[in-house]
Parts: structure tokens; C-alpha cells; sequence
């Protein structure tokens, strides 16, 4: 895990700029359109060519507009690979009437806090798996020890 978090601070050194061009459809995910040019050999003219980045907004408080820092990131989903790191310029609503985008050591500590939640409920179900107690008792043992279980859909 800290290997993760040293490779996620020497990618954030990367930092790119971009406008904000599709926020609210998403949970936690907007899409941010990066500059770009292409050199077209036959006619020796650059063309505009845009890059579209899915990026992780942790407290949804990117709008539509906004121009923002982005840097990359561990793997939030199958296609969202950066994070914002700051606003440059908001758009609409200010700043300051808005969540504040968390930093990366308070991300980093989320991410490790549910990671150990996450292996400890796991390691409780193993217990109960291998003293031989059925998924009710498992629920039970969850339950005792303070974890929320949800109902099972079979």
C-alpha cells in the first residue's frame, strides 16, 4: 500500500492543465478536456486535437467550466486514471462556497482506512468460514462485531 502512495507522488509531479467540460453526470467524475495540435503532413498546418480525461473529483465540487490542475493518480475505476489536484480558475460558483478538494496525503489516508476496514471484515469472514459456522453465523459474528451487514439477494 505505501508503494502505491510513493509510485501516486512521483506521478503527481505530471501536472496538466484542462477545462472542465462534463461535471454532474457522474458521481465523484468529470471530464476534462486537455489541449492538444496534430501536424498534418500533407497540407504543413497544426490542427487543434483535444485529449478527454476521465478525473477523480473526490467531493464533487468541480462545475462545468472550471479549469482545473489534474495529475495521475492509482486507478479509481476502469477509466479513471487522474485526480484533480486544485482549481485554477472556477467557473459560476466560487471557490470558497464549494467542497474543498482533499489533498493527496488525506486521500491516501481514506484510501488506507477502507482498505483496512475492507481486510478486516474479510479476515472475520475467513475466521467464521473456517470454524465452520454458516453465512447466517457469519452475520452474526459481523454483527457482534460491529460491522453492518447487508442482506443477502439469494
Amino acid at each position: 500500500m505505501a508503494s502505491e502512495i510513493a509510485a501516486g507522488l512521483r506521478r503527481a509531479a505530471k501536472e496538466m492543465h484542462g477545462i472542465v467540460v462534463s461535471a454532474g453526470l457522474m458521481d465523484k467524475t468529470v471530464k476534462v478536456r486537455l489541449g492538444g495540435q496534430r501536424w498534418e503532413q500533407r497540407v504543413h498546418k497544426w490542427f487543434k486535437a483535444p485529449r478527454y480525461k476521465l478525473v477523480h473529483d473526490p467531493a464533487n465540487s468541480l462545475r462545468q467550466g472550471d479549469v482545473v490542475a489534474i495529475t495521475p493518480s492509482w486507478r479509481e475505476s476502469q477509466h479513471v486514471r487522474h485526480v484533480v489536484k486544485h482549481i485554477i480558475a472556477p467557473y459560476g460558483v466560487g471557490i470558497d462556497e464549494r467542497p474543498p478538494i482533499p489533498s493527496l496525503e488525506e486521500r491516501a489516508s481514506e484510501r488506507m482506512s477502507k482498505r483496512n476496514a475492507k481486510d478486516e471484515q474479510r479476515m472475520l469472514r475467513r475466521s467464521a468460514a473456517d470454524a465452520g459456522v454458516a453465512t447466517s453465523g457469519t452475520n452474526k459474528i459481523l454483527e457482534e462485531a460491529g460491522r453492518a451487514v447487508e442482506p443477502s439477494a439469494s
